[in-house]
Formats: C-alpha cells, structure tokens, sequence
C-alpha cells in the first residue's frame, strides 16, 4: 500500500508548468520598423521633389522635348554635337515645334531638354531607391511581419506612374496638338498624389510600435474618420480640377476675382464641340468648376475642423487646427496666383501647398482612426 502525500508536498522531480508570460506581442519579431520608415521618409521626398520638378516641366514647356520612351537608354543625355542635333530634328517634327516653337535654335532647345530629362532622370533615382530598399530589407528578413505586400505595392504604382507619363507625353506628339492632353496630366498628377498618400500612411504607421496602435484603435472617433476621410476624397478631386486648369493655362485665361470675366459666370462655358470636350478643354469652364469646388471644399473643411475640435484626443484636433489652417492658406494662394496671372513661382508654391495639405488631411484623418492617449498627468 503506497504512503499518502500531503497535498503540500513538494514532488520532486516533476517539471513546474510555466505560467502566463507577458509581453509575448512585444517579442514577436518585428522586422526593422524603424529603418523601414526612414527608407520611406526618403521616398517620400523623393516623390514630393518630383511633384514640383514635373510642375516646372510643365510651366516651361519643356515636357515635349524628349519624343521617345526609352526607360533604360534613355538616361544617357546627348554627348555629341550630332546627337544633340539628331534631338533636336526629332522634336522639330511635332506641332510645338512647328506651329508655337519654331523660332528655337539649339541651345533654346537644350534648355527645355534638360527639364524634361531632369524630370525622367529622378524617377528612374526613385525607382532604383525603391528596389535595393526593398530588396535589401527582404534578403535581410528584415521587413516588419505583413508589410511584404504594402512596400510592393509602391513600387507597382511607380511602374505604372511610368507608363502613364508617357501615355500623357505622347499625347501632345501628334494630331495638332501644342500640349499634353489636359486629362492625363490630371491622371499622371492624380496618381502621384495617390502613391505620396501611400508613403505618408505608411510613415504614419511605423512611427508608432504595433503594440500603440492596437491599444489606440479601441479610442477610434469613427465619425470624424468618415468625414475626415470624404475630405480627403474631395481633397483629390480638387487636385485633379487644378491639373485640368494647369494643363490648358487656364489660370492665366480670366484673372479677376471674385467675378470672371466681369460676370459670375464666364463667357462660352460650353462654347467648345462636343460638349463633353468643355469640361477638359474650356479654360472658362474648367476654372469655373475648379473656382466652385474650391469654396465646397472649404465649407466641408470647416465643418469637419468643428467635429475635429471636440475630439477628445488634444493631439488629435490640433491636427484638424494643422489641416484647416493649411487649407485656407490655399484657397488664399489661389486667388492670389490667378490675379496675378499665375506666374511660375507662384503657380509651384499653389502646387506645393496642395502636397501640405494633402499631407495634413491624411495625418488627422490618421489620428482619428489611431489616436493618441494622454495621461491626466499630462493633461
């Protein structure tokens, strides 16, 4: 008959059962979150860089200079006397030349030239700074655990700006025209916008660990999310409204304000055929519509900063404070650039400012889906 034990007893010998560990979501691997996010801070300016060279390009006429898309020979510029003549013949072939540019001689030629390969030769620097980022942190297993498909994905979206540019650059090539088609200049800025979106969310998302955002997102404000995040789509729109007016200098066409042409309404606004063709290629028209949602945007804008400014989260409105402020400051920079005819270094500061706002609409609409917690102590 075996001894009774004591309930007390120690047992020697038998392995104790491990208890609950904390901190097991802490010591998950991570990837190199960190490195990861200066890697996209450097795309980030990289983007932004080329938003405002392709708007140089643009007010310089310089875009249709380089008539072919070569992605890889391409970057090599003429060395020779011969080959910058053998350039030159190329775009005198097309009707900028013909009919708008035809008191050029090579060296205005050159000028023009340098922008547009300037404007190529960036994002090809932007793509290659993509990939050995990219690939570097993936031979290195070091991309944070579900990013695999969010990195690729701006390297895809750059592929495809790519080809857009030169879908919007062979349309200014032939059929009379003097310029890129208004609509895919809209396409190729709107899609920028869209991948610098991309970057700065995702720079958003690594500034903080992944422990902070599961815990902020129990504080999510879903309403001010919702309209945050309709900002942001009026937002794009608007920006794809200035690019129509940027694409047939629609700015420099009526520069009174608040009327245009004297009138609250423009002369001709469907005086183009077919009529469909009115709303890409009437300068009246298209900076009427650009004009009006302008002014919706910032009604709607003010409307969201007065639900921002009963956020709970104090970080959170002074971003809606960030964003308004930002906002207006457009507007204002807008009827300031058309009176005065929209001269370069104002019409790059308009462009420039929309990448602010953009920016500021998507951090506080990021705030309020993760937003920051603060200690009574902190106030």
């Amino acid at each position: 008959m075996s001894n009774k034990r004591s309930i007390f007893e120690e047992v020697g010998g038998t392995p104790a059962k491990p208890g609950p560990q904390s901190g097991l979501i802490d010591k998950r691997p991570k990837g190199a979150r960190r490195g990861v996010r200066v890697w996209l801070m450097v795309l980030f300016a990289l983007v932004v860089t080329m938003i405002v060279v392709g708007g140089l390009t643009r007010l310089t006429d310089s875009g249709l200079s380089i008539t072919e898309w070569r992605p890889v020979t391409g970057a090599i510029p003429p060395l020779s006397q011969a080959e910058w003549e053998a350039e030159f013949a190329k775009y005198q072939t097309i009707p900028q030349f013909t009919e708008q540019n035809h008191w050029m001689g090579l060296e205005d030629f050159k000028t023009i030239y340098w922008w547009e390969w300037g404007h190529r030769q960036l994002g090809r620097v932007i793509g290659f700074v993509w990939l050995f980022g990219y690939l570097g942190f993936a031979v290195a297993r070091r991309v944070p655990p579900g990013w695999h498909g969010r990195l690729f994905l701006i390297g895809a979206l750059g592929g495809v700006q790519g080809a857009v540019g030169w879908w919007m650059v062979s349309s200014g090539l032939g059929d009379g025209r003097l310029s890129v088609a208004s609509y895919r200049l809209a396409v190729h800025l709107g899609l920028a916008f869209v991948i610098l979106g991309f970057i700065a969310w995702y720079v958003f998302l690594l500034g903080r660990p992944e422990r902070d955002l599961m815990q902020a997102r129990r504080g999510r404000e879903g309403k001010l999310f919702s309209l945050s995040t309709g900002l942001l789509h009026a937002s794009f729109v608007q920006i794809l409204l200035g690019a129509l007016v940027a694409g047939i200098d629609a700015g420099r066409t009526f520069t009174d304000w608040p009327l245009m042409a004297g009138g609250v309404l423009p002369p001709d606004m469907f005086g183009l055929s077919p009529l469909w063709s009115n709303f890409f290629e009437n300068p009246g028209l298209v900076q009427f519509i650009h004009r009006v949602w302008g002014y919706l945007l910032l009604i709607f804008a003010v409307v969201v900063w007065l639900r921002g400014r009963h956020s709970a989260h104090a970080v959170t409105r002074s971003a809606f404070n960030a964003m308004l402020a930002a906002l207006v400051a457009q507007v204002v920079l807008g009827i300031v650039t058309v009176l005065y005819i929209a001269p370069w270094q104002l019409a790059i500061l308009h462009q420039l400012l929309a990448v602010v706002v953009w920016v500021l609409i998507l951090r506080a609409r990021f705030l309020s889906h993760y937003p920051v917690a603060r200690s009574i102590r902190e106030g």
